[in-house]
């Protein structure tokens, strides 16, 4: 493996990428193999924080859509984020890795609460941090706030990962066979084509402040060590395309 590219990355991982095929909310398989390679990472030096979603628990716009006021279906999603931290902090230490969880809304029992310059100095300490609870607010995806956390905490860049499709493409690749994946692509090209990189607010933070996005399968062997270690894998998504 060649040297590593990146020094701090924010990994985003959405809940759909735990949700087991067996019924369960959590697939304990994948749980164990994120959080080996972040372990393997996080040896090797790289300073590592984590975004996690909570769409295999509950979805807020999913609630919504049924009737229920939308502030409260998006609080109640900030909670499954929490538990989906809870589950991937248990798991790193168990194999060793000190993790800190921060949550943006309050709930001391279980987590810390988001600081930022607390956040970093566990970093510094070689401590993996995990940023549960979304950015706190209703309205805002979890995407915006692996955007925003990305930047305040100075990462090199935000890893997408995604569950099952390995970058980003000009059309939805599960019902076009014949989509074309993008190698490199700017934001500015990625909001113009309308592509699902992000939410459009997350997309433009990430252009505003420079910050390349990677997209990538996250259930492809091995894909959160290789994109660490700068490999061609994925979409990556910059300010230039080289």
């Amino acid at each position: 493996m060649p040297p590593e590219k990146y020094k701090r990355v924010l990994l985003k991982i959405s809940g759909e990428s735990l949700q087991s095929q067996g019924g369960l909310v959590i697939d304990y398989d994948m749980l164990g193999n994120i959080s080996r390679q972040i372990k393997h990472v996080r040896g090797e030096g790289v300073d590592v924080a984590v975004v996690i979603g909570g769409g295999n628990i509950w979805r807020g716009s999913d609630a919504a859509a049924h009737g229920m006021d939308r502030a409260t279906a998006d609080y109640a999603g900030m909670l499954a984020t929490v538990i989906n931290a809870l589950a991937l902090q248990d798991s790193l230490e168990h194999m060793g890795v000190d993790t800190r969880t921060q949550s943006a809304i309050l709930i001391q029992a279980v987590a810390e609460p988001y600081i930022r310059r607390r956040a970093i100095r566990h970093m510094e300490k070689g401590r993996v941090v995990i940023f549960a609870g979304g950015t706190g607010n209703p309205y805002m995806t979890t995407d915006t706030a692996a955007a925003l956390r990305a930047i305040e905490i100075g990462a090199d860049a935000l890893f997408m990962a995604k569950n099952g499709v390995d970058g980003v493409y000009d059309s939805d690749p599960r019902l076009n066979p014949k989509a074309k994946r993008f190698n490199r692509i700017t934001h500015m090209q990625a909001l113009e084509m309308r592509l699902e990189v992000m939410d459009a607010t997350s997309l433009s933070l990430c252009m505003e402040n420079n910050l390349p996005i990677i997209v990538f399968d996250i259930t492809a062997p091995d894909t959160i060590q290789r994109a660490v270690a700068g490999e061609n894998i994925g979409t990556t998504v910059s300010s230039e395309v080289e």
